[in-house]
């Protein structure tokens, strides 16, 4: 196949040809890696179906972001979130695993603050004990944090704002 492309087309780089063997064999070439500008997705809604458990109501309907490969759920209790933490609430957030979760393994969470895709000072951890489940997670700046979440085998994603507490 290569030989009858340089023959009709003249040559071509090297990548080029790779890219169209690949693509003749079912292969692919893999998109250069870029990394997102940090912006929350909360939104207001009808939970998904998987993230209702406990749930009186059938329809519940609150803020949550999904993580980028749709393995979790952030159910934002506190809404907005704050830094630093308001006395009148916590920045509560239950955290669903769509994927089953295996007794006794914690959810970690990797947290840094960006601007764009730039990252802004150190990186925190939080822990919540058992795995997925209620927590209050509070965060040392305002600002946009990309959250890296990792539970029984499993890894996802997601971005949250906390807002400037605006009674500190």
């Amino acid at each position: 196949m290569l030989t009858a492309i340089r023959g009709t087309m003249g040559a071509l780089p090297a990548a080029a040809l790779a890219t169209l063997a690949l693509a003749g064999c079912g292969g692919s070439v893999p998109a250069p890696s870029r990394v997102s500008a940090c912006a929350s997705q909360v939104k207001t809604g009808v939970l998904p179906q998987w993230a209702r458990t406990g749930f009186s109501d059938p329809e519940p309907r609150m803020p949550y972001e999904l993580g980028r490969a749709g393995d979790i759920a952030a159910l934002v209790w506190g809404f907005p979130l704050l830094s630093p933490p308001p006395r009148t609430h916590n920045n509560k957030i239950l955290w669903v695993s769509r994927v089953t979760t295996q007794p006794g393994s914690d959810l970690r969470i990797a947290a840094q603050r960006m601007r764009g895709t730039h990252s802004l000072g150190a990186p925190v951890s939080r822990t919540v004990m058992g795995g997925p489940g209620p927590s209050i997670i509070n965060l040392p700046a305002s600002g946009c944090w990309r959250l890296t979440l990792r539970w029984s085998g499993r890894v996802d994603s997601l971005d949250l704002d906390y807002a400037a507490n605006p009674d500190a």
